[in-house]
């Protein structure tokens, strides 16, 4: 028997029938001694055998012809039952199928059009709520939010690497219960407790290097007023910190590398001024020491207007097969009167005939800056190696020297502009600080890179890879 309001229906109908008829059937027996009071009992008998029979016939036949008259009605509103409970349970898809004229009604038409109003809220939420989670993992800086009980029912991936926690350690957790650094639980807590922006910069201090935070928390306020948490929002801030103090360093150097030839330029020209001139001998030297004051003081200017012309937006190169060997040989002639004064030598193992597309004249600036330097840092008599090797991409060119070395520490920051290890010893040979800095600038607009390893006391090696091709 179907359950529902048809088989509901049914059951009813049979249970009143059973009153109705059971009625009946003792009010017809009833009626038997009235008319036969002398009958045999056999006819009394076959008398209410009849009676049952006819009733039973009577009690299936009403049974089935009202069922079937339920049928009609009650198997709809079942129907729509099922769809309505599928459409409770979330399956905004289930609908009354109206092609029958029985299920064709203003009910049937009602639920479909709740089924597919809930199926368009549904989407919507679900699009929404994809925007919400792409928005939320594409921010460059980390978020957290808090419900009104204090605990955390959001964040997101930056957070989570940033400080190194899974899931399990944040959702459902305190801001005490995180492990965030102090200063940031104190911001939390400014903002809990006021109900107020709050906003501040932070240093973290680790085993490897120091991290800066920029951390803003904010009260959550519903639309009605109400108060619904706080948002955090951390934006790690490191490399602006960093490049604020490159940026900082390198006015100060500018500043310092300046002043060091126009304090000597000014000193001696005030000097020969105030009577030294008279004397030839002195005039003679303090002119020669203005005379290369000067001349140190224009290659600054001119590295310095090089290296930012190189950074300018409109800077090309000019393209063309360079011969590696040629190209080094060239740099080496320039060097050649440098290297005689100082008694050393240049080995080299280059291939023949290999070519590479790039600027001739740049690479040439660029080993002609790595073969001065291993020139200055080196003693007399030593001897510099260049040794050349190719891939099926790339070229790689080696300079080693057997120089002062460099500490490791001083590695990280070698090609940044007027850093020195040696403060003295550069200024006494001549150099301006940003030799290699214009040496990085020119691999990396090649499409290569540059690195280096140093040991103290033993040397330094420069190595150079460029691509063999030029990617247009």
């Amino acid at each position: 028997m179907r359950k529902g309001l048809y088989a509901r229906l049914v059951i009813a109908c049979a249970i009143l029938l059973s009153v109705l008829l059971t009625g009946l059937g003792i009010v017809l027996g009833q009626f038997f001694p009235l008319f036969a009071e002398n009958s045999h009992l056999a006819l009394q008998h076959q008398y209410w055998l009849f009676l049952i029979v006819t009733l039973v016939i009577a009690f299936l036949l009403s049974l089935f012809i009202a069922s079937k008259m339920m049928l009609q009605y009650a198997r709809p509103i079942d129907e729509m039952t099922k769809i309505a409970t599928r459409i409770a349970n979330g399956d905004y898809l289930a609908r009354v199928q109206t092609s029958e004229s029985e299920y064709d009604n203003d009910l049937a038409k009602a639920i479909n059009k709740i089924a597919s109003d809930f199926q368009e809220m549904s989407t919507q939420q679900a699009m929404e709520k994809e925007r919400l989670k792409t928005l939320i993992e594409s921010m460059g800086s980390g978020l957290l939010m808090f419900g009104r009980g204090g605990t955390v029912n959001l964040f997101n991936e930056v957070f989570k690497k940033t400080f190194g926690l899974s899931e399990h350690e944040v959702v459902g957790k305190t801001f005490k219960d995180i492990g965030l650094p102090i200063a940031i639980e104190n911001l939390i807590e400014d903002v809990f407790m006021t109900e107020q922006v709050h906003a501040k910069q932070i240093r973290i201090d680790s085993s490897d290097h120091p991290a800066y935070m920029s951390v803003y928390g904010a009260p959550v306020i519903g639309i009605h007023g109400n108060w619904l948490g706080i948002v955090v929002v951390i934006h790690d801030i490191t490399e602006l910190v960093r490049l604020e103090e490159v940026r900082k360093d390198f006015v100060a150097n500018v500043s310092h590398e300046l002043r060091t030839p126009i304090t000597s330029i000014k000193g001696f020209t005030e000097t020969l001024l105030d009577g030294a001139m008279n004397e030839p001998v002195i005039m003679k030297e303090f002119l020669g020491i203005i005379q290369k004051e000067s001349d140190r003081l224009h290659l600054l200017i001119d590295d310095l207007l090089e290296l930012s012309g190189m950074e300018r937006e409109g800077f090309s190169l000019t393209y063309a097969a360079v011969n590696v060997k040629e190209m080094i040989h060239d740099a080496m002639r320039i060097v050649s009167r440098s290297m005689e004064r100082k008694k050393m030598k240049i080995v080299t193992e280059i291939p023949k005939n290999l070519f590479i597309e790039a600027d001739a004249s740049r690479l040439i600036q660029v080993m002609v800056n790595l073969l001065s330097n291993a020139i200055s840092y080196s003693k007399e008599e030593t001897t510099i190696t260049v040794t050349v090797t190719s891939s099926m991409n790339e070229v790689i060119i080696n300079i080693q020297d057997q120089g002062i070395g460099i500490e490791q520490s001083e590695l990280p920051r070698l090609f940044e502009r007027f850093y020195r290890v040696d403060r003295a010893r550069s200024r006494d040979s001549g150099g301006t600080g940003l030799g290699l800095a214009i040496v990085k600038h020119l691999v990396e607009i090649h499409g290569g890179r540059v690195e280096v390893e140093s040991t103290i006391g033993v040397g330094t090696r420069f190595c150079i890879h460029l691509p063999i091709t030029h990617d247009k």
